[in-house]
């Protein structure tokens, strides 16, 4: 589950690690393994801002994360097959 919230927190505008511990509540040692993983399996492509502009705002430079269309389908798949399952517990309630 800490791998959809990662995903999830990217596809609702979270960019940049502390970004996505902070939406996800999750600690960094979840997070950050997390994106190297997705990044490995091709679910998000991440690239580092320009040293000049993080300088400028008195902070290191920040490495953003964006949702590759394949993660994007992963997301809404996963999404949808967690869906099921709620369906039918709230039609047998």
């Amino acid at each position: 589950m800490a791998s959809l919230r990662v995903l999830q927190a990217i596809a609702d505008g979270r960019q940049y690690g502390f970004d996505i511990i902070e939406a996800t509540g999750l600690a960094s040692g979840t997070v950050y393994p997390a994106l190297t993983r997705h990044e490995r399996d091709g679910y998000v492509r991440s690239f580092w801002e320009d040293a000049r502009l993080a300088a400028k705002a008195g902070r290191p430079a920040r490495r953003y994360y964006r949702l590759t269309p394949a993660g994007q389908h992963a997301l809404a798949r996963t999404l949808a097959e967690l869906d099921v399952p709620m369906r039918r517990v709230r039609a047998n309630s």
